[in-house]
């Protein structure tokens, strides 16, 4: 059984990518072909990926828009406060984190942003609960400020607020971008449809536990915070085609992975068969992890992750614990750039295989 230890590597500090490239195509692209010591790794950018894929392949996004959702504020007694919204509830509420020398107590007001009051709701653990004075996504789009990864050390600019969104993002609600779309621009999603590449979308509201650090060297002990995904009818159906007509389903991004596995995944717990995708939104705390068996998504692409992150662990269990120990050195030896801002690899899911003892 695989340990967080299993998944720590050093990683010099100056390849955390800090800013994002002016042209999103101009990243790298890691083609990883094959699995374990036969594995064949092959630079290119990302521009290329035209290459990399056939007519008739499908590729799933995640069109989930970044909430400015980062407030500095006070509270009544004139104490200082951080606040970073997890999730909208409702038009007026929100689940947030709230960083301060005393938690608020229910019931208190704080002040956001200099410019309004909310009110403390009930604690749900690790969050609490914001009552807003008005709707909440115009007063968090109008006075929020965009919440960048803790790796990336300056503060969000002009640049970031547009960088740090797909192209495509169409429905607020993230804390984190769905990073892997952040290499894709509208000239390149215009050659993908004129080369016969499909595309679908569906939508996971990205929250900040994608950055929460795993704690205990026994990964079942990990406890992942829940995300709420939406699969539309449209993307049910073009997987059924895809399938039909012999394409491969391609995820951009591990948060598109995480949606189409989780719905699979709660589809066979309601008595479908394996493989079966259906339509609906739910809440997800799925924590995929080397042993588990994969029933939607055939590639992946997706950025470089933390040491000791889920997503690497997700990455792994996907094309391979040797294959992504293997793809990860050459990335070093190679200066790739990694995490939000950085470069991507292309991943060919590996065969299942049972975790090993």
């Amino acid at each position: 059984m695989y340990t967080l230890s299993d998944f720590d590597f050093d990683l010099p500090p100056e390849l955390i990518a800090q800013t994002a490239l002016a042209d999103r195509t101009a990243s790298r692209l890691l083609d990883v072909q094959g699995t374990g010591s036969d594995a064949r790794l092959t630079d290119r950018h990302f521009s290329d990926l035209l290459e990399c894929i056939r007519p008739g392949d499908l590729l799933v996004f995640n069109d989930t828009k970044v909430l400015k959702a980062r407030f500095h504020g006070h509270k009544a007694s004139g104490g200082k406060i951080e606040v970073l919204i997890e999730r909208l509830t409702g038009p007026r509420t929100a689940l947030a984190q709230i960083r301060a020398s005393k938690s608020p107590v229910e019931g208190t007001t704080i002040r956001l942003a200099d410019a309004f009051d909310v009110t403390i709701g009930p604690r749900i653990e690790p969050f609490f609960t914001l009552e807003f004075p008005d709707d909440c996504l115009t007063l968090i789009e109008q006075y929020g400020r965009l919440p960048l990864p803790p790796y990336i050390a300056h503060e969000a600019d002009t640049n970031d607020e547009t960088r740090y969104q797909t192209v495509y993002a169409a429905n607020p609600g993230a804390v984190a971008a769905p990073t892997a779309g952040l290499h894709f621009d509208d000239p390149m999603l215009a050659k993908l449809d004129a080369a016969g590449v499909r595309r679908a979308t569906l939508t996971l509201h990205v929250g900040a536990g994608t950055f929460q650090p795993v704690r205990t060297e026994k990964l079942d002990e990990h406890k992942m915070h829940t995300e709420w995904y939406d699969i539309p009818a449209t993307l049910v159906s073009a997987v059924a085609a895809t399938r039909e007509a012999g394409g491969r389903v391609i995820a951009v991004g591990t948060t598109s992975m995480r949606a189409l596995e989780a719905a699979a995944r709660d589809a066979i717990r309601a008595g479908a068969p394996a493989g079966t995708l259906r339509a609906g939104s739910a809440d997800t705390d799925i924590f995929i992890t080397p042993g588990y068996s994969f029933n939607i998504v055939d590639r992946l692409i997706t950025n470089f992750h933390l040491p000791k992150s889920t997503l690497l662990m997700l990455v792994s269990a996907f094309a391979g614990y040797d294959t992504i120990r293997a793809a990860y050195r050459h990335a070093i030896d190679a200066r790739y750039r990694f995490f939000s801002y950085g470069d991507a690899m292309l991943l060919t899911r590996a065969p299942q295989t049972p975790d090993h003892a």
